[in-house]
């Protein structure tokens, strides 16, 4: 095979791995396109009481991806080096300590939901909301954690289509859940018919109840599908268990035919805590710098938090296919990584990278000429709309940058090295954006934010289009994470 024809075959596998992580993460957008115009149209207050806390959110949201990925970059290197029984032992593994992880996450959560909108420095009319909406996510974080966990093992084996089709599944669940929790009961024109529409009026409260239990049941059939119906990670098969159940009553031994008993391995814990602290440090010093801006921002008032927390949501319609690239690069160069082939994860990596830069920028177009329509959609308030437009349309400079910083990020996890580009994150966000929006804050507002924001992302895009290009992650000792 040609150098040429060789690069189109492994652009065309990144494509078909890319393709359902992609749909995956627009469909989630859309649901949060959804919850928002649901809560906006109830008012600046309710959008505020839920931007406040978002940022607390994505802290431990972050802190639970972490632990799934700790063990599931050793997934994706044992799928590559045919080693599907070790694979089977991580992800037994995996299931149990990220499960503990989750239960402590959420009893942390619970402890200070009522005090966090007050730490985040909230208006008084806000706080009672935020912290009601903050109190049931945490309440929901184990089943976030076992979607998470499954998930992303899931994908590591090469399977991107089911965990794909489960985040779909959520999407809708959680809009069909929300239209009831959060609205009243109210009567509908259909087809000028008047329908009754059940309803319990709960408001921030019903957004945060309905994606909990959209949370719930996908954790359920996520773990389901990995255990059960994945054709290299099942721990479980109904055949398993069939024969073993007549060989037992045959009186036939079968040793061979039930379940591996579940045997501790601290190897495996340790390969995982020595991937999943650095992004947990990287999480915690971003996040923290995110509430560091809200911080920053909530003083601006109500609608400053509002738009801010819009615009946020509005981006991420942008940004969520380089994630979804993101994770088919870790995938790709994990398994290379596994297989002994450096010099393919390289290619890999490079051409993913250029993927996730050329759709970033189109949808960063798209986005600077689409958000008027895209607040049109989120909020009736003037004022909200007439600012976000503002301050998204500053956000698509940085796209292109973005995509960069997102997908090299995917493919050196999948490499194992974590470590450096948690360092990279920690300079970029608190050394440009965090000193750069609190100088601008106070002279421009929300738009010296994001002014800040677009120019730390592009820096940000730079360093890691440095790391990549000059091949050093290949040779920290980190290349491999499994042996």
């Amino acid at each position: 095979m040609s150098e040429k024809q060789q690069t189109r075959e492994y652009l065309k596998q990144v494509i078909q791995l890319s393709i359902p992580a992609v749909l995956a993460q627009i469909s989630s957008i859309i649901m949060q396109y959804i919850d928002a115009s649901m809560v906006g149209s109830l008012g600046a207050t309710a959008t505020a009481a839920i931007g406040l806390v978002s940022s607390t959110t994505w802290l431990f949201g972050g802190l639970c991806v972490s632990a799934a990925t700790g063990f599931s970059v050793q997934v994706a290197q044992l799928i590559g080096a045919e080693r599907d029984k070790d694979a089977k032992d991580v992800l037994r593994h995996a299931i149990l300590c990220t499960l503990v992880f989750g239960l402590i996450a959420s009893a942390v959560g619970i402890g200070i939901s009522s005090y966090l909108p007050v730490w985040l420095g909230g208006a008084e009319e806000i706080r009672g909301n935020a912290s009601r909406y903050f109190l049931i996510y945490a309440c929901a974080l184990p089943a976030a954690q076992m979607r998470h966990t499954a998930g992303s093992a899931l994908q590591c084996s090469g399977d991107m289509k089911v965990p794909s089709r489960l985040n779909i599944m959520m999407c809708g669940l959680d809009v069909v859940f929300n239209s009831f929790l959060i609205f009243p009961t109210r009567q509908i024109s259909l087809a000028n018919i008047l329908v009754t529409v059940p309803g319990a009026g709960m408001g921030v409260t019903g957004a945060a109840l309905g994606t909990a239990l959209a949370e719930a049941v996908t954790a359920v059939l996520m773990m389901y599908a990995v255990c059960f119906r994945s054709k290299r990670l099942r721990l479980v098969g109904r055949r398993q268990l069939c024969a073993a159940q007549a060989d037992l009553s045959s009186g036939v031994s079968v040793e061979h035919t039930f379940p591996e008993t579940f045997c501790f391995q601290p190897k495996y814990l340790h390969t995982a805590l020595r991937l999943a602290l650095p992004m947990a440090f990287e999480h915690t010093v971003m996040c923290g710098a995110h509430i560091a801006e809200t911080r920053i921002v909530a003083p601006l008032g109500t609608v400053s938090v509002a738009a801010n927390s819009l615009a946020v949501t509005a981006e991420s319609l942008c940004y969520m296919p380089g994630s979804g690239i993101s994770t088919a690069a870790t995938t790709l160069v994990g398994q290379s990584i596994g297989a002994g082939k450096p010099e393919r994860a390289k290619r890999y990596a490079n051409l993913a990278v250029i993927l996730g830069a050329a759709v970033m920028t189109c949808t960063g177009g798209l986005m600077f000429l689409g958000a008027p329509l895209m607040f049109s959609m989120l909020t009736p308030d003037a004022a909200i709309r007439q600012l976000g437009v503002r301050v998204l349309r500053i956000e698509a400079f940085a796209e292109p940058l973005f995509a960069v910083s997102i997908v090299t990020a995917g493919a050196l996890r999948g490499a194992g090295d974590t470590l450096i580009p948690s360092m990279i994150n920690l300079a970029s966000m608190w050394g440009v954006r965090i000193t750069a929006a609190s100088l601008l804050a106070p002279r421009l507002g929300l738009v010296g934010v994001w002014i800040a924001m677009c120019g730390e992302l592009c820096v940000r895009g730079l360093l890691f289009l440095v790391r990549l290009l000059r091949g050093k992650w290949m040779e920290t000792g980190h290349g491999r994470a499994v042996t």
